[in-house]
């Protein structure tokens, strides 16, 4: 989400051009997103920020959490070495069926990591099989 309201280069480009190209995809988006996506907002005291990524937010759907999707974080975190927000965001994926997951972090950590994981669903599953 950062990347389609934010501008961070070549990554909001192609961010962009795919969902132009997408027109039937349907974002999906949780309580966490929002945390994440308005901190450095309100931290820099920029409230047009805040209210552009509110206003995208309320467009979206939204997905809540339960016990159960904690309960997958804790396996994800647990079995994967994933960081709490990343283990919530994809436990919550995996929980209503999203055909992708979007992400930098663990993207970032599966490079680190060898190819251990990434945030990337196909068919239902992920390279760290779930």
């Amino acid at each position: 989400m950062i990347y389609l309201i934010e501008d961070a280069g070549r990554l909001s480009e192609r961010t962009r051009e795919f969902l132009a190209r997408s027109s039937d995809t349907l974002l999906c988006v949780s309580p966490l997103v929002r945390l994440e996506a308005i901190i450095k907002p309100l931290r820099e005291s920029n409230t047009k920020l805040v209210a552009d990524d509110e206003d995208f937010l309320a467009a979206q759907r939204w997905l809540g959490s339960d016990g159960r999707i904690f309960d997958r974080a804790c396996q994800l975190r647990a079995g994967y070495g994933l960081k709490t927000p990343d283990a919530l965001h994809l436990a919550t994926v995996l929980h209503y069926g999203c055909d992708e997951f979007w992400t930098r972090s663990i993207e970032a950590r599966r490079r680190r990591d060898g190819g251990r994981c990434t945030g990337r669903l196909s068919g239902g599953h992920t390279a760290l099989d779930v």
